[in-house]
């Protein structure tokens, strides 16, 4: 695969501006029973982003795959990260307003769950978990597939898993050059060292790109957070099989932009952060491209909260518009 098309394919991707408009009439209003709990349990949207990510093979497997775990990371940055009423209410809207009522978010057939399957996905991410593979998506989608069949098990049903495991092996090879002996991040269940290392490489990122689009830096704190947190959940294999493809990742993003890189204007300077219920307000309602606006917050906030630095969290503060 040529290397020269890969770099400004993975421009492309990142940058695309993808969103569709809202189709009359919302299936989940009519729900069979086995799927109404989305609606009254506050995890709906941890379901559609199930039913996206195990469908995305079938359809553009990539720029679906982004939106099914851009829903999923809506919900965790919402619980987790605590987000007032009027910022859950607009992310919903946004969500509504894209892609839940599209065929990509509908309902699976009813099946008994297999809560146990999901270990299928993570032997999935590992068998290749040493290749770099389009930026890192394997283990982005991967870890918030497995995060939400545990917040939902009732969603865990075999062909929803197989869905995902297909997923994982639709994602190709990226850049996967061999990684610097300097790159050595520490082990992933340390989740402060790790973490802190992530902010660190992903601060450095921001500034090295700056005219060039901030998808490095965005997708080092996406691709980071995933073996972070897999490692968190007790899945340390998983997040370990795929060190060597981070160690690539970290290489190829301290190589900077190419010479003849595309250029992008620059994020305005704002005080205005995803936390903020009025950040989503100013959001245009099909300003949600596909979906980095919801994952890259989350892992950003994620990190930040595993990490006791208040010089690196104020050193992200001053620039975190870049990427947001």
């Amino acid at each position: 695969m040529n290397e020269k098309l890969n770099r400004r394919e993975f421009s492309r991707l990142t940058s695309s501006g993808l969103c569709g408009a809202i189709t009359a009439g919302a299936w989940w209003e009519s729900l069979p029973a086995a799927e109404e709990s989305p609606a009254s349990d506050g995890k709906r949207l941890v379901w559609l982003g199930l039913n996206a990510l195990a469908r995305a093979h079938t359809m553009s497997y990539f720029q679906d795959g982004h939106r099914g775990a851009a829903l999923v990371a809506a919900h965790l940055m919402i619980e987790e990260g605590g987000l007032d009423e009027a910022a859950r209410t607009r992310i919903t809207r946004l969500f509504d307003l894209n892609w839940a009522s599209k065929p990509l978010c509908e309902p699976f057939p009813e099946a008994d769950p297999d809560p146990d399957g999901v270990r299928k996905i993570g032997l999935a991410l590992a068998e290749r978990g040493e290749t770099l593979l389009e930026v890192g998506h394997n283990v982005i989608f991967a870890m918030l597939a497995i995060r939400g069949f545990r917040l939902v098990p009732e969603a865990a049903t075999p062909e929803r898993i197989e869905g995902v495991c297909q997923l994982i092996r639709a994602i190709k090879p990226w850049r996967d050059i061999e990684p610097s002996p300097e790159v050595d991040p520490p082990p992933f269940e340390n989740s402060a060292a790790a973490s802190e290392f992530v902010l660190r490489e992903a601060s450095a990122a921001a500034d090295r790109f700056i005219g060039y689009g901030q998808g490095f830096t965005g997708h080092m704190l996406t691709f980071g957070q995933s073996l972070v947190e897999l490692a968190a959940m007790g899945d340390v294999e998983w997040a370990e099989s795929c060190r060597t493809a981070f160690r690539k990742y970290v290489t190829v993003t301290r190589q900077g932009p190419e010479a003849d890189g595309k250029r992008y204007q620059e994020h305005q300077p704002t005080k205005l952060r995803p936390n903020m219920a009025e950040y989503w307000q100013k959001r245009g309602d099909h300003s949600v491209d596909i979906g980095h606006v919801f994952k890259y917050p989350y892992s950003y906030y994620d990190l930040l909260k595993r990490v006791d630095n208040e010089m690196l969290a104020r050193e992200w503060d001053e620039k975190a518009f870049r990427i947001f």
